[in-house]
């Protein structure tokens, strides 16, 4: 049987709003990038009853057994979505849990758009809506990896534009419950994105953007604001963000070079922290 290999692109929050609340879930607009840091999948079809779903790597652990990628095959066994195959994924996490950058969420969606690109499964619009949505919130956001712009009525809108960017992504040594952080929510921004136009790419519109979370997650976390002053102070840095609802602090760069600098002085300052350099893609 042959093994696919297909990479997991990490997502990043290049801007978020909280503009209310539901019964269940805090409404959201945000605008969304993808970068070159990724987990790798190996998937291969196997002759057994069951599927075989195991995780690698340094962000392995303590990932529970029911994840996304258990309840994505359960959902598509379910529906005899995949015609009763079965399949063997070996997932290489390099993207940080609870960091902001939605690994599990886009291992799943990285799935979904694998069997519909090799015709494995066939959905139209509203059952790809509907399989997502049971899975987590921000599945529907990875199955493309266009920039994307989700609006607060739930609408998506995704560019072709493509914002070439160097960026350093920083992790503390603990990460953000979403929940606690969505919790603690108390005032909401009016919309601003419900007519999503491609000019929000723009870097001079990026700068003026914010993370509504990012109060919330440094009164919790001081350690968080004191990243983002000190890579604040970056050489030729354009602005720094933390992505959803962090813990990941993320600064932007049009150099290379200038975000290797910054790598290496983050280093000498906060050895210990994770972090990498990688680009938008």
């Amino acid at each position: 049987m042959n093994t696919f290999k297909i990479k997991s692109h990490a997502k990043i929050n290049l801007a978020l709003n909280v503009t209310g609340k539901n019964t269940k879930l805090h409404k959201i607009e945000t605008v969304i990038s993808f970068i070159d840091l990724h987990d790798l999948i190996y998937l291969k079809q196997i002759n057994k009853k069951n599927h075989k779903i195991f995780f690698k790597g340094k962000f392995s652990k303590n990932i529970n057994e029911i994840n996304t990628v258990t309840t994505l095959f359960k959902l598509l066994d379910n529906n005899n979505a995949l015609n009763n195959k079965k399949f063997e994924i070996k997932i290489i996490k390099n993207i940080p849990q609870e960091s902001g950058m939605g690994g599990g969420s886009m291992n799943a969606a990285s799935l979904i758009r694998f069997f519909i690109s090799k015709k494995i499964i066939k959905l139209n619009k509203n059952e790809l809506i509907n399989l997502t949505s049971k899975i987590g919130s921000d599945v529907i956001l990875g199955v493309k990896l266009n920039n994307t712009i989700l609006s607060s009525d739930g609408k998506i809108k995704r560019f072709d534009k493509s914002i070439k960017l160097h960026i350093l992504v920083v992790k503390p040594d603990f990460g953000c419950s979403t929940r606690y952080i969505y919790s603690k929510v108390r005032k909401f921004t009016k919309a601003q994105f419900n007519s999503p136009a491609e000019s929000i790419f723009k870097i001079k519109k990026l700068i003026d953007l914010n993370n509504d979370l990012e109060k919330i997650a440094f009164h919790k976390y001081p350690k968080l604001e004191k990243i983002k002053s000190f890579l604040l102070t970056m050489p030729n840095n354009i602005f720094v963000r933390m992505s959803g609802s962090g813990s990941s602090i993320v600064a932007y760069f049009y150099s290379k070079n200038d975000c290797v600098n910054a790598y290496k002085l983050f280093r000498r300052e906060f050895n210990g922290n994770w972090c990498i350099t990688s680009k938008t893609i």
